[in-house]
């Protein structure tokens, strides 16, 4: 078991927490899912290593257990100008700064949502419970689209990619037992995350899952880039900041686009899941139909499928008709995608 340790301050910036580009407004659009639920905390003491920052000197300014397989860290992060939370899953008899690792599993949230969505809305504590691995569930931003974002080509942050694979990465290598097996998955923007980050950096991660993932971002050309620009302006961003103007800047939106990125995807196993936005089973009584983002997100899922097969990936598809952009859908997908998951980590 884990020593107990109690939450901890260590030098906190003064930095707003996950400090975004400038809103016009904060009003809500949600793809991914709705907003978190804080969770209640147990309290417990450790000491924090600078040996445990990256290289960037980004570094754990809090921990903050919920329970005993379940720890919040807040990161000061050069990346983001700011400070991030992420939520770690981890085995009974994990314990931080030892010399053993244990292979992780990034799970990616929603636009909209944030690092609690998966353990809120989902059985994934029960259903990764006795496995021996890291799960590791990341802010990403309201609208982060998992990019270090090209603001009128300064750059600058957020660098939510930078952030999430070389700090994030260093912070649990160096002092919280990661190892260097990985595989990644998440839902709707987060799907987006995961194919991107898999295939932008070829070689990182074994296996990658999407789940009503936003996968061709240039789809039918503004069909695509709207979808995108309106999640941005809705929630009050300039819809250029993320990946610039999509005709001027096409070779940008491409270079995080899953589709145009499938060639690289070839060599590890691909999950696709997705519905047609028609109520199913799994929906409540009385859902509407979805109308917009999950028939839309069918087609570009359908297209990506298509083309990963042109290239000669290995992709597993389950779209399943009927199903609303939400959550039991998506704990479905999570189960189903398992055993590919954690076969590739070599936990299945």
């Amino acid at each position: 078991m884990p020593r107990p340790v109690e939450d901890r301050q260590i030098q906190p910036r003064a930095a707003a927490l996950e400090r975004e580009p400038s809103r016009v407004t904060r009003r809500k659009f949600v793809l991914g899912a709705a907003a978190g639920l804080s969770a209640l905390a147990v309290a417990m003491p450790r000491t924090a290593s600078a040996a445990t920052a990256s290289d960037s000197g980004a570094r754990v300014v809090a921990e903050h257990r919920l329970s005993p397989t379940m720890l919040d860290l807040t990161i000061d992060s050069p990346a983001l100008a700011g400070t991030a939370m992420v939520r770690l899953l981890h085995p009974a008899d994990w314990t931080p700064g030892a010399t053993r690792t244990w292979p992780v599993l990034y799970l990616l949230h929603g636009a909209g949502d944030d690092y609690t969505s998966w353990t809120r809305s989902t059985d994934v504590a029960a259903l990764t419970k006795g496995t021996e691995m890291l799960v590791v569930m990341p802010s990403g931003g309201r609208d982060g689209f998992y990019s270090d974002w090209f603001n009128r080509g300064a750059g600058g942050p957020p660098r939510w990619e930078t952030f999430h694979l070389t700090e994030l990465r260093q912070i649990l290598e160096r002092g919280y037992g990661a190892g260097t097996v990985r595989s990644i998955a998440g839902l709707s923007m987060g799907g987006l995350g995961a194919m991107a980050y898999a295939g932008r950096n070829p070689g990182l991660f074994t296996a990658a899952a999407a789940y009503s993932g936003v996968l061709h971002t240039t789809y039918q050309g503004t069909r695509g880039t709207s979808l995108i620009q309106g999640v941005l302006v809705k929630d009050g961003y300039d819809p250029t900041a993320l990946w610039g103007d999509p005709n001027l800047n096409a070779g940008v939106w491409a270079a995080h686009n899953p589709y145009d990125l499938a060639a690289k995807l070839v060599g590890i196993p691909l999950y696709l899941a997705c519905g047609n936005g028609t109520p199913g089973v799994l929906d409540p009584p009385g859902t509407p139909p979805d109308l917009f983002i999950e028939p839309l997100c069918a087609e570009m899922n359908t297209a990506f499928a298509r083309r990963l097969r042109e290239v000669g990936a290995t992709v597993t598809t389950d779209f399943y008709g009927p199903g609303t952009h939400n959550w039991p859908w998506w704990q479905r997908s999570l189960h189903e995608s398992f055993p590919m998951l954690t076969g590739a980590l070599g936990v299945g």
